[in-house]
């Protein structure tokens, strides 16, 4: 197979924020051609988490998201803080996001969300017997909801197109293929 890298060339920050970083990269292709004018989302690494209680019930969330301006089903999610394990930070968000603890923790996916724009990765898990031991620790600006429904349920509203990112979809898509052996339609 051939080398499809690209070398960088210059790197340019044209917005540096907590939440938003963006770059403008000057590339030359394996062919010799350069393109000048690429833009890349600089984001940390996320997390997220497939939770299921003690009783086999599935952990949701809903909060707002103003970049789609819908209110949404979602996992636990969060971005880990710079030197932090990414499976310690899915503990503490859990924990932060909906009071849940505890469990047997296992590693399910790591992906990104758009490869060609952003720089991060996702790593999903999943915990096995949670039990919610405290109260939500939230943001400033955060306002979410806690759901418990039944792994049926979950299936169902996935179907149904209520979970509206791909970060969430693609591990909540395998954990039921994995659990089902496919997934129903």
């Amino acid at each position: 197979m051939r080398n499809l890298d690209w070398k960088l060339l210059h790197s340019e920050y044209l917005f540096r924020r907590p939440w938003l970083t963006a770059r403008r990269d000057t590339c030359q292709l394996p062919d010799g051609r350069i393109n000048d004018e690429y833009y890349v989302l600089e984001y940390p690494t996320w997390i997220n988490v497939i939770a299921i209680t003690t009783d086999g019930q599935m952990v949701i969330i809903r909060q707002y998201r103003h970049g789609l301006g819908r209110t949404c089903f979602e996992l636990v999610a969060g971005c880990v803080e710079p030197g932090e394990d990414p499976m310690l930070a899915a503990q503490r968000e859990l924990c932060e996001e909906t009071g849940y603890t505890g469990g047997q923790w296992t590693e399910t996916m790591q992906f990104t969300c758009n490869a060609s724009a952003m720089n991060n990765i996702t790593h999903s898990y999943l915990a096995i017997g949670v039990q919610q031991t405290d109260t939500q620790h939230l943001d400033d600006t955060e306002d979410i909801e806690i759901y418990t429904f039944s792994q049926d349920e979950v299936h169902e509203m996935l179907l149904r197109g209520d979970f509206m990112q791909a970060s969430m979809i693609a591990p909540l898509y395998k954990y039921f293929s994995e659990q089902c052996g496919s997934i129903k339609q």
